[in-house]
């Protein structure tokens, strides 16, 4: 791949023709239209997130005189090019030249750049950029891609993968998934954790419909002319979930499950949603229950598995006391103080067990109505807690 150190090219001429789409939020075009901004194997512009901090840090660094930096772009043809690196920090002051959002004075006031006194203008636009312009293949240019995170944050794997797998197929999944303007994001905030900025509900569509495979679905689709399998797929296990559990309003502990794995598993059971829900009501108030978010998974699998739910177990000081009462009266009878020993055959029949060598366990298993009470509890040696299990 051959590099040529541009050092002529100001913010003036990058901004000349700078087009930003509000909807899908991304630059788009610059350099009186001779520059792309955010190809397809960019991510999506980031920095206006969290209150603009590094959108207006970028603007502040061009009035202080900092180096923003190197840029890069790869030449795609006769005086045409489309960014390889920087995109966030050009659509940054893109957006800042077209008053698209302000930066606070030294009191504090806003101040768009049609606001800002005339030197200050002059001084941001005529700040030449460092831009390495870059030809090489397709190949080249994408490990390169891979390697640089110049200034801001890095990528994440789905970025990356996007980056690799760029195409109609990555062009028309981001515009559906990571548009932040998708009306469906208000629904599928609720079960999935993360942001359409940085590809998570991307990343999650292709978690499930690839069954975790998501570089090879990529890779097998990439030249594909339609993502319809990908959203039918994504669409259908939402659809699932809220036909299984359907709130009105959806708890927040809903949000992040492997709602794709727990599809594949359970879908095919036949459910009752009015008592899914009463059961659901029970669980969540049962103080018993620590771990909310595995009441879920907890009824799908037929309420089975009470590890699910990290049921509170019994205080310290419940336990001694109970060991402390089965020692006494173990000792008196000549038996041992695990109850269940005390009733074997074998060489532990009459063995006194240390406190650390015994577990508590509930008389009557918390699945079965037994709560984790001083009157519920008893101390079994560690071999017949762990043997018994939730009999």
């Amino acid at each position: 791949m051959e590099t040529t150190l541009r050092t002529d090219i100001t913010v003036a001429a990058i901004c000349d023709g700078f087009v930003y789409n509000e909807l899908e939020g991304k630059g788009l075009y610059g350099l009186s239209g001779k520059l792309v901004i955010q190809p397809e194997y960019q991510r999506n512009y980031i920095y206006a997130d969290q209150g603009g901090k590094r959108e207006k840090a970028v603007i502040h660094s061009l009035l202080k005189g900092y180096p923003l930096g190197l840029i890069y772009f790869n030449k795609v043809g006769e005086d045409r090019f489309e960014v390889l690196d920087g995109q966030q920090r050009i659509t940054s002051i893109g957006r800042f030249v077209t008053n698209k959002f302000a930066i606070s004075d030294e009191r504090g006031n806003p101040q768009y750049f049609d606001s800002l006194p005339k030197d200050k203008q002059e001084k941001i636009l005529q700040t030449r950029l460092l831009i390495y312009e870059c030809e090489g293949t397709e190949t080249e240019i994408k490990e390169w891609f891979q390697t640089i995170n110049i200034a801001g944050v890095p990528l994440n794997e789905q970025e990356l993968l996007n980056a690799i797998y760029s195409g109609p197929f990555v062009t028309l999944a981001r515009a559906e998934f990571s548009n932040s303007g998708n009306a469906n994001i208000h629904k599928w905030r609720a079960y999935i954790r993360g942001s359409a900025n940085r590809q998570d509900y991307l990343r999650t569509a292709l978690d499930w419909v690839s069954k975790g495979d998501i570089s090879g679905y990529m890779s097998q689709h990439r030249y594909d002319d339609n993502i319809d399998e990908l959203k039918t797929y994504f669409n259908t296990v939402l659809d699932w979930i809220e036909s299984v559990f359907p709130f009105e309003e959806v708890p927040s502990e809903m949000q992040g499950l492997e709602w794709g794995r727990l599809y594949e598993t359970y879908h095919s059971n036949a459910y009752d949603p009015k008592k899914v829900m009463e059961d659901v009501q029970a669980l969540y108030e049962d103080p018993y229950v620590r771990k909310k978010s595995g009441i879920f998974e907890f009824i799908l699998g037929g309420k089975a598995d009470p590890s699910l739910l990290e049921v509170r177990v019994f205080d310290e000081a419940v336990k001694k006391t109970v060991y402390a009462r089965q020692t006494k009266e173990a000792e008196e009878k000549g038996i041992s103080n695990c109850p269940l020993c005390a009733i074997g055959h074998d060489a532990n029949k009459c063995r006194i067990y240390k406190y650390n060598e015994m577990d508590a366990d509930h008389v009557t298993a918390w699945s079965k109505g037994g709560k984790s009470t001083e009157e519920n509890c008893q101390m079994l040696c560690i071999t017949h807690n762990r043997a018994k299990g939730n009999k």
